[in-house]
């Protein structure tokens, strides 16, 4: 069997399904191709943030986009995915984190990102549940959360409502380019065939990017998360510890149904052929640990499930995202180390855009596979001595 169109996308998490139906916005054709089920790798494992601060400052102006795309999604897509605008805060235990912090509100307005500072007793005043240890926090009214386990496939719906061709439960065995038409076929020998083709295959990405000679030191790992009994719903703000100290990493956020969603403190090795990464105990024990200083009163509330997923971290912790280097009509977006929920929607857009006119309003170059190509013509070498 033979399926044709204008766009093949490879990978059917959050950027893949929303570069999807920004395409079929735009009335390209598309095929979207996806292993297993839309939204089931680490799109719908990761924890929920919705959060434009933190990050590297040449990604805010994709983060921005991205967040008014959320501001939206009911009226979009038909579903919230329990997105709410509920705030952020990033929070610091030391001086050197309160330093930093004024000096990246600084920068962020310049992207339009408004940051409020607290400390002493406004800190205190404003977010009485935070630990002694807290010195500081940044403040973000504008960021939230949402449920990863719905936003995926409410893009995927929306998308085959659009037109788009949704094909999951089907392994690509090969991706390549044949003159002007790339070609992707499955284990059981379908063929879909198109003339642009995007990758979006998250911390697989490297395996299908290396057939057409752009490999990247991809490396993957499983994040460690847990979630509490339903309490009375009490804190809105999205919490997490900004420290160069991995163990001192804390994020938490409540649900509305009482829930406090945890993550973490560590992360672990992932396995790509298992498809699985594992929640080590002494992990979340070490959360419980850190909880007792971000905020103590939640230590005490009972774990009724643990998790974790596979995600693709880059050595300089960007994503790749944009045109390939070497081959025309091709495109990538993975590699989002583990802080791409809040971006996917911007991400399919962005592309969409790219695709579709050749270029995008939104800066992306940081983000070129280009960046890794010494690695790629290493690695090309190594293969034909």
């Amino acid at each position: 069997m033979r399926l044709e169109a204008d766009v093949i996308v490879v990978g059917g998490g959050f950027m893949g399904v929303a570069t999807a139906f920004f395409l079929r916005q735009r009335g390209r054709s598309v095929i979207l191709l996806e292993r297993g089920l839309i939204g089931q790798q680490a799109s719908g494992v990761n924890f929920g943030n919705v959060r434009r601060q933190g990050r590297f400052l040449p990604q805010l102006p994709l983060a921005n986009r991205s967040r008014e795309i959320w501001g939206k999604m009911p009226e979009l897509i038909g579903h919230s995915a329990e997105f709410l605008q509920s705030g952020h805060c990033r929070v610091g235990y030391r001086q050197e984190q309160a330093d930093a912090f004024e000096v990246y509100a600084k920068e962020a307005a310049h992207y339009g990102l408004k940051l409020d500072l607290y400390t002493g007793d406004a800190l205190r005043a404003k977010f009485p549940y935070l630990g002694r240890e807290v010195r500081t926090v940044s403040y973000s009214a504008m960021d939230g959360h949402a449920n990863p386990r719905l936003a995926a496939p409410a893009f995927g719906r929306a998308a085959a409502r659009a037109g788009a061709q949704i094909v999951e439960n089907t392994e690509i065995a090969t991706v390549e380019k044949d003159g002007r038409e790339f070609r992707a076929t499955s284990t059981d020998g379908r063929v879909f065939c198109a003339p642009n083709m995007v990758i979006t295959a998250g911390a697989w990405g490297n395996q299908l990017s290396t057939q057409f000679g752009e490999p990247v030191p991809i490396a993957v790992h499983g994040p460690q998360m847990a979630v509490t009994e339903p309490v009375p719903y009490r804190i809105r703000e999205v919490v997490g510890v900004s420290s160069p100290m991995m163990e001192e990493v804390l994020y938490f956020r409540q649900v509305e149904r009482g829930n406090i969603v945890i993550g973490g403190c560590a992360r672990v090795q992932a396995y790509l052929d298992e498809r699985r990464a594992k929640v080590l105990p002494e992990n979340t024990l070490l959360q419980f640990r850190q909880m007792a200083r971000l905020a103590p009163a939640l230590s005490r509330f009972n774990i009724i499930r643990v998790w974790s997923g596979v995600e693709g971290y880059m050595p300089d912790e960007r994503p790749i995202m944009g045109p390939s280097a070497k081959v025309d009509g091709l495109y990538y977006a993975f590699g989002f180390c583990g802080a791409g929920f809040q971006l996917g929607p911007g991400v399919g857009d962005v592309m969409a855009e790219l695709i579709d006119i050749g270029t995008t309003s939104t800066p992306i170059e940081p983000f070129s596979i280009s960046r890794f190509a010494s690695t790629a013509d290493a690695s090309i070498a190594r293969a034909a001595a």
